[in-house]
């Protein structure tokens, strides 16, 4: 059913809703809130608490005032509670606000509090009369996200029309919801929009991440079945002039490298196609192994490809192999596709893929466009965090004839797991670092460490080294993501030299300008870069020392270890600096795992067992996978559930219909992303 047939939806508003990937009514039953908001009791501004959503009664003491940053325009106004205190309250980009609001009125305002130059701030607060707000008290208000022109009202009134106008179909069979207490579609997805009360909330998202990894497995376990018909068109033996190249690599490769490349040669020689998973942690030397393949390949008289997920990654690739092909010199022509090059050097990097003249290709998505005409592709490799889903490697099959995959990952994720999650993919897994290596130097701290933690990073790039300073994306003020970066890179160059070059990076930048930025930063032109968490992957930069996060609280720890993992790449100590920006001791304690390892593994673990059940509302752990509800380490246990009922109907153990069976079996690979 298409979203024109709603009320309030017209050829405009459709295609905003389009950008958020909503393109029909069905859409939006599936369009999960990200959060949802409860409205407590207002307190004192006394007994506020920073980095929290609370709400104050209180009088406004002055005329509200309007001053422009920028393209920014900020509204501002002063309010005092019953006992005199006082608090500041600043809109972002509404001067209607100024019209609205008066000295005198006395109201609820309730945003985001926030600490800023010892004061407290409260943000983009609502206001409401004590009536207005007394009725919004204990409800679970959806929160969704939002792109721009789009609201959370707008998409409300949507989902609200869609449930009226749709019966969602019921895709698990009622033997499989009896056995593992799932609740009916229906009520799920109705829960999940607009649950009265937490379990509520908790029943419905079991039955809705249930049904996303049992489809998800299925589709696997199809995939799995063809790559075992399929025959290997493209047997690839070990060249001589490899165990040259691995000899004067200027390193010597661990014994887990060493394995894994023994699993690679025997895949790849054997009568089945290759399809494997590389897993090792941040750092563990994955890439030297997939190049090794690249190489094999060429020096079969075959072309390999190897996609990464930004441009700033792929150059530096292809710089490395090109270098390594000049100093061996061997006879392979290497080639790179990219999003930013003009349409000649597409098109020229297009003749030479297709006539065969270029043996080893890296690129980012562009390698599986419809235009890009393979000579004899016989291995696809997918760096690290590069989402690649089944649709994709369907492609890139019928480009290459089933060339051989191999699928990187540095998520750390229990083997039990990774089995599941996998399921098509024979798994090795890297779990040594290179020698040499230095483990990076923790520290968890508060608030009242940051100028000890700047001066730190002045000596390190007075000693030639660089810094990142990652600040995390608020759910307050994510229109302005750029500002709270660009504000903390402007304060920052004024404490720091003015011979330091500081800049910014945030994730609403433009791809071109990402890049330009990532690449000054490789060079050394910025020393320290401040940045939201678009630095996770991207760029290797061995030069950069020190890993600063801000209000680390907020992030989960497997993010935490990615991005530590954008250090400690070069010959020098590294550091990492984690401010706990809340003072909350549990926040403390969970930060001291990352102090106390440097294993994602083991990181992991440890995360999920102080979360526990049921912390649904932290930040998703693994990142690799793209699901819409579940996230495979807080849901281990829904997960394991899924491929054990899997199994169930595939060793007819349990009985289902032929119209369940077709429900099952009918999915769209292009939403599975692996």
């Amino acid at each position: 059913m298409k979203l024109k047939e709603l009320n309030g939806i017209g050829e405009k508003t459709e295609k905003i809703f389009n950008r958020a990937g909503i393109y029909s009514v069905e859409d939006l039953l599936t369009y999960y809130p990200r959060y949802y908001d409860t409205y407590e009791q207002p307190v004192l501004i006394r007994n506020l608490e920073a980095d929290k959503t609370q709400a104050v009664r209180g009088k406004i003491v002055r005329e509200l005032s309007l001053r422009r940053v920028r393209k920014l325009q900020i509204v501002e106004a002063y309010i005092r509670d019953e006992e005199g205190n006082g608090i500041k309250a600043v809109w972002f980009n509404a001067p209607y606000i100024k019209n609205v609001l008066h000295h005198g009125d006395i109201l609820i305002f309730r945003g985001y509090v926030h600490e800023n130059r010892g004061t407290y701030v409260i943000d983009q607060p609502k206001t409401f009369s004590s009536d207005q707000y007394q009725k919004k008290m204990g409800e679970m208000q959806p929160v969704y996200p939002l792109v721009s022109g789009l609201t959370n009202n707008m998409v409300l009134k949507a989902v609200k029309q869609a449930f009226s106008l749709l019966s969602p179909k019921e895709k698990i069979p009622l033997e499989i919801r009896k056995k593992f207490n799932l609740q009916d579609i229906e009520g799920a997805l109705h829960n999940i929009h607009f649950p009265k009360e937490n379990n509520d909330f908790h029943i419905a998202r079991k039955r809705l991440v249930f049904e996303e990894f049992f489809r998800f497995i299925i589709t696997l376990r199809e995939l799995k079945q063809q790559n075992e018909i399929a025959r290997n068109q493209h047997i690839l033996h070990e060249p001589e002039e490899l165990k040259r190249i691995i000899a004067h690599l200027g390193f010597q490769l661990t014994n887990a490298q060493m394995r894994t490349w023994e699993e690679i040669k025997k895949d790849i020689s054997s009568e089945k196609v290759m399809n494997r998973l590389i897993q090792g942690d941040v750092g563990s030397g994955k890439t030297i192994v997939a190049v090794l393949a690249l190489l094999t390949v060429a020096l079969n008289g075959e072309q390999g490809a190897m996609m990464a997920p930004t441009e700033v990654l792929a150059r530096q690739h292809f710089e490395y192999i090109t270098e390594l092909i000049s100093k061996n010199e061997l006879n392979i022509t290497p080639a790179i596709l990219v999003g930013s090059m003009t349409a000649r050097e597409k098109r020229e990097t297009c003749e030479l893929i297709a006539s065969g003249k270029a043996d080893i290709i890296i690129g980012t998505h562009a390698l599986i466009q419809e235009n890009v005409l393979y000579h004899n592709l016989a291995l696809v490799v997918t760096d690290e965090q590069h989402r690649f889903g089944v649709k994709q490697r369907e492609t890139i099959f019928e480009k290459g004839n089933y060339p051989h995959t191999m699928v990187m990952s540095a998520t750390p994720i229990p083997r039990t797991l990774a089995i599941i999650m996998y399921g098509d993919l024979d798994i090795s897994i890297i779990d040594e670092l290179p020698s040499g290596r230095k483990p990076i130097a923790n520290c968890v701290v508060g608030t009242e460490y940051r100028p000890k933690a700047y001066h730190f990073i002045e000596k390190q790039v007075q000693e030639g080294r660089q810094a990142y300073v990652i600040c995390p994306t608020v759910e307050y003020s994510e229109a302005v993501e750029g500002e709270n970066v660009i504000e903390y890179a402007e304060k920052l160059q004024a404490v720091l030299p003015p011979d330091i070059k500081v800049d910014f990076l945030h994730g609403r930048m433009k791809a071109k300008e990402k890049n330009q930025k990532m690449e000054a930063f490789a060079e050394n032109q910025i020393q320290v870069l401040v940045s939201t968490t678009v630095v996770e992957v991207g760029v290797n930069v061995p030069n950069a020392t020190v890993m600063m996060v801000e209000n680390a609280e907020r992030f989960g720890l497997a993010q935490l270890h990615q991005l530590r993992g954008r250090v400690g790449r070069g010959g020098n100590q590294s550091y990492c600096i984690f401010i706990n920006g809340s003072g909350k001791k549990d926040a403390s304690q969970r930060l001291e795992i990352l102090n106390q390892s440097n294993d994602g593994f083991f990181i992991a673990s440890e995360d999920l067992k102080l979360r526990g059940p049921g912390d649904f509302f932290g930040v998703r752990q693994s990142g690799d996978f793209e699901f819409k509800i579940g996230d495979i380490m807080n849901d281990a246990k829904v997960l394991k559930d899924a491929a054990h009922a899997v199994d169930l109907i595939e060793n007819k153990e349990v009985s289902i219909s032929e119209e369940e069976r077709a429900l099952i079996y009918n999915v769209d690979k292009k939403n599975i992303n692996i």
